[in-house]
């Protein structure tokens, strides 16, 4: 192992985004990425095999992008802040991703939230 690189660490829960997952990734997070440009959420809609397609993803990538899952999605080699670009075509804000990292509802996410900021 390089000794500039640090080993990664097993973190209970998560799913450490390294070098590897990121090349992984690589089609998944590009193809995110390009939603910036509302011609492109528009064609994703309109059609998302096609357009998952032509970004080359895996066909894990691309069940995981079908399942809504974003647990999936971050195994696959997605990005957290690449798939919120994604999350926006969905629907999804934040906080339903958080209630989905977290295993609950949007609801009881939200009042662990309301519950934290109550602890400051």
């Amino acid at each position: 192992m390089d000794p500039h690189t640090p080993a990664t660490r097993a973190i209970p829960g998560t799913q450490p985004f390294d070098g590897a997952l990121a090349q992984r990734g690589y089609a998944l997070n590009k193809m995110c990425f390009s939603f910036n440009e509302a011609a492109n959420r528009e064609a994703f809609r309109a059609d998302a095999e096609a357009y998952m397609a032509r970004f080359g993803l895996s066909e894990e990538q691309k069940a995981a992008v079908r399942s809504g899952q974003v647990l999936r999605m971050l195994a696959a080699g997605g990005n957290a802040y690449y798939l919120a670009k994604l999350a926006g075509i969905f629907g999804w804000d934040m906080q339903d991703i958080g209630a989905q990292q977290t295993g609950v509802t949007k609801a009881e996410f939200q009042d662990k939230l309301v519950a934290a900021n109550q602890q400051c």
